[in-house]
């Protein structure tokens, strides 16, 4: 479990999950922040409820947003797993030396996140980025869809894709989604631990799920702009670039800000 902060300094903060066994990516997410333990495990508890259990053990790096993570997963052990575990439910490691989702993140910047590394570049070449907040805002507000969309695909395709035996690899190999749903067809056992729906239901209403991709007040504000001004909203690159432009001048006009 990690984040990736490479678009985060445009308000685009991503975090994901991979099985340390068969490297099925089990989340990726985009939201608006990263450092905020309730969303983190929102994420977690997402993906509790998808699989119906929980991890026999999670490993991240130390910081403050995995906290709440750590809690649940060990009250999940502590009420729930019936069998002996030889290892902690929860490790806490450096990120550097967390390489499966390490080198994922190489995957993804490569296949997705580089394409808007540069285009956000360029808007702040051409000073249409300045960090303020309203910027951010606008930038989760017109790319997340978008981004997100593009992440599902890579998601997707790396988890059917096959993985090759390298040279003196000892991971095993295989499609990740297979791996990850019939590890016995590798040798190997699924320690997911059972958690019933009532306990992740009640564990619910401590984390944020979060609906909208950039503040809800300032989302509403930019249908309104979007519907007034009958702009276009597709999920294109260039698209979202005008569109972003055109709500950029139109809230500054509104907040009267010049510089």
């Amino acid at each position: 479990m990690d984040s990736y902060d490479k678009l985060k300094p445009y308000g685009i903060c991503i975090n994901g999950c991979i099985d340390g066994f068969s490297r099925h990516i089990i989340w990726l997410r985009l939201g608006r922040t990263s450092s905020d333990p309730k969303v983190i495990a929102g994420y977690y508890l997402d993906a509790v409820r998808l699989t119906g259990g929980c991890p026999k053990t999670v490993r991240s790096d130390m910081g403050t947003e995995n906290g709440l993570v750590e809690r649940i997963q060990k009250t999940f052990h502590q009420s729930f797993n019936t069998e002996r575990c030889d290892r902690p439910s929860f490790l806490y490691g450096k990120s550097t030396h967390n390489q499966r989702i390490g080198s994922w993140w190489g995957m993804l910047r490569k296949h997705c996140v580089q394409f808007w590394m540069n285009l956000f570049q360029s808007l702040k070449d051409e000073n249409f980025f300045q960090g303020t907040t309203l910027d951010k805002m606008l930038i989760q507000f017109c790319f997340s869809k978008i981004i997100e969309r593009e992440m599902v695909e890579v998601v997707h395709e790396w988890n059917i894709h096959k993985i090759s035996k390298t040279r003196n690899s000892v991971s095993p190999t295989g499609r990740p989604a297979l791996m990850y749903e019939v590890p016995s067809f590798y040798g190997a056992q699924s320690y997911l631990v059972p958690v019933p729906a009532f306990a992740i239901d009640e564990l619910s209403s401590g984390c944020t799920f979060q609906e909208h991709p950039c503040d809800k007040d300032f989302h509403e504000l930019c249908i309104i702009l979007i519907e007034e001004n009958q702009y276009v909203q597709n999920e294109n690159p260039t698209d979202c670039v005008d569109l972003y432009k055109k709500l950029r001048n139109d809230l500054r006009n509104i907040f009267n800000i010049t510089i």
